[in-house]
C-alpha cells in the first residue's frame, strides 16, 4: 500500500513538473494596442503593471513590479532582444549594477529579499512601432544566471 501511494505521488510531481509552463500575463489592452508577458525562467514566475498602455508612448511612465530573488545582485547586466517574424533583428545590452556604479535601487539586494519597484521609467521612445512582435528581456547576474526572464508580446494596430 505505501509503495502504491509513493508511486501515485511520483508521478503526480514528475506530470506537474513536466506539463507546469507560467502563464501568459496582460500588461495592458487598449484600443488597437496590447502587450502580455510571460516569463522565460522556467523556476520563477514575476510580477509586473503599467497604469496605461498609452502612457508608453509619453516620454515617462509608471510601472509597477515585484519579484522574490533567487539569486543576489552584486551585479546585474540586461540583454533585449526585438524579434520579428521568429528572428532577432535588433539586441541592446547593458550592465545595470556594478560595484561602485549603480543604476537601481535594488542593486545588492540579497537572494530571498523582495524586489518591489513602482514609479516612473523612460524608455526614450515617441512610438510604438506597429505590427505584432515580441521583445525577449533577461537579467542575469555576475555569475551569469538568470535573475528574471520575460519574454513581451506587442500588439499594435494604432497608426500615428
Amino acid at each position: 500500500m505505501k509503495t502504491s501511494n509513493a508511486l501515485v505521488l511520483i508521478l503526480v510531481l514528475l506530470y506537474i513538473d513536466a506539463s507546469t509552463e507560467w502563464p501568459t500575463h496582460t500588461v495592458c489592452k487598449e484600443d488597437n494596442l496590447e502587450i502580455h508577458y510571460k516569463s522565460c525562467d522556467p523556476q520563477q514566475d514575476f510580477a509586473f503593471s503599467i497604469d496605461r498602455c498609452s502612457d508608453i508612448t509619453t516620454h515617462t511612465f509608471n510601472i509597477r513590479a515585484a519579484m522574490v530573488l533567487r539569486h543576489s545582485i552584486k551585479e546585474l547586466y540586461v540583454k533585449v532582444d526585438l524579434i520579428i517574424n521568429g528572428k532577432t533583428v535588433l539586441t541592446y545590452s547593458e550592465t545595470l549594477c556594478e560595484p561602485g556604479h549603480s543604476k537601481l535601487i535594488f542593486c545588492g539586494k540579497k537572494k530571498g529579499e523582495h524586489l518591489y519597484y513602482e514609479g516612473p521609467v523612460t524608455l526614450g521612445i515617441k512610438e510604438i512601432p506597429q505590427g505584432d512582435y515580441t521583445i525577449s528581456a533577461k537579467l542575469t547576474n555576475e555569475d551569469h544566471i538568470t535573475v528574471a526572464c520575460a519574454d513581451f508580446t506587442v500588439k499594435n494596430y494604432l497608426d500615428y
